[in-house]
């Protein structure tokens, strides 16, 4: 069994590739002000990959409790049992890191896709399950977690020359940031449910299509829609009645704009993202978006640069004392 590790250096971060991940754009919140400083609990309705909270939990603006949920149950489950039971996901991990090609690839997915069909699975089996839903978005085309209408996992063969299945450093630091909150598979309006004035929530939705090959919205097989969209702007505004701080991401588009333009004390933010999965590597270029919030953003300010120019010292003169 592996010894799990304590070195309090080692910083949280999102273990899994997931389209639309924020761990590079959450700096550029917190910079730009998006970030509210002082909030009560935490809310994050479209966990995926979780990057905003690890961020949030590693720089200690995380004071109380936290409220994770996602409508992809396999996703969840694989938090939690990273949660729970760290120690065994690593060995399992470890065990399927070895001899990774593609013909290994498509035996686990079928194995896999077995194992979330069953719903009475036994302590190990889950383990294994969570264990291959790694495996699996390290190895696969772009890291992308897609499902088909049987609600089977159907992305291809990667084609990696050396994934990094196993990161054992990072598997413990997820597991002991997760120790104190709650995971939970529920969609987006959960939250409605405690969500409270002073608490901070952070929706991170499947992006409203800008084009025909930016739907990346079937991470469950009942896809997310332009009514699902609808109904999350109606809970943006419920939750903004009660004083409940709100960021939301978003593609920037007009229907966008049309749903939470009208909603009282609403900022349309945006900020420029790289996108990271794309079929095209060239593609993976800055675009703009939203990050609407309810309250007025406070940049961080830079400390000013001191010129040579700007700076003086004047030196004194000094005279030994003497002594007669």
């Amino acid at each position: 069994m592996s010894r799990r590790v304590t070195n309090l250096s080692i910083s949280a971060r999102s273990f899994l590739k997931w389209a639309g991940g924020k761990s590079s754009l959450v700096k550029t919140f917190d910079k730009e002000g998006l970030l509210p400083r002082h909030f009560t609990d935490y809310y994050e309705p479209f966990l995926g990959g979780g990057a905003v909270f690890f961020y949030l939990y590693d720089n200690k603006y995380l004071q109380n409790n936290a409220s994770l949920t996602d409508i992809n149950k396999e996703l969840i489950d694989t938090y939690n049992e990273i949660k729970l039971r760290p120690e065994q996901i690593i060995e399992e991990l470890r065990s399927l890191s070895k001899n990774i090609s593609k013909e290994r690839y498509y035996q686990l997915r079928k194995e896999f896709n077995d194992l979330k069909g069953n719903n009475s699975l036994t302590s190990k089996e889950c383990i294994r399950k969570s264990a291959l839903m790694i495996t699996l978005n390290k190895t696969c085309f772009n890291g992308l977690y897609r499902e088909n209408k049987k609600g089977e996992f159907n992305v291809p063969y990667g084609r990696y020359k050396r994934p990094r299945i196993l990161d054992e450093d990072n598997i413990n630091a997820v597991s002991a940031a997760l120790a104190n909150t709650s995971i939970e598979n529920n969609d987006f309006t959960h939250c409605l449910r405690s969500a409270s004035e002073g608490d901070f929530v952070y929706f991170d939705p499947p992006y409203m299509p800008i084009s025909e090959t930016s739907n990346f919205t079937s991470y469950s097989n009942g896809g997310f829609s332009f009514e699902d969209q609808k109904r999350l702007s109606e809970v943006v505004s419920k939750l903004t009645e009660r004083k409940v701080l709100v960021l939301l991401s978003n593609s920037y588009h007009d229907e966008v704009k049309k749903l939470y333009e009208g909603i009282d004390g609403i900022y349309l933010n945006t900020v420029q993202a790289r996108r990271s999965i794309n079929r095209d590597g060239a593609g993976r270029k800055p675009v703009l978006e939203y990050a609407i919030t309810n309250y007025s953003p406070i940049p961080i300010q830079e400390p000013p640069e001191i010129s040579q120019e700007s700076y003086s010292c004047t030196l004194l003169d000094f005279h030994p004392p003497t002594f007669s």
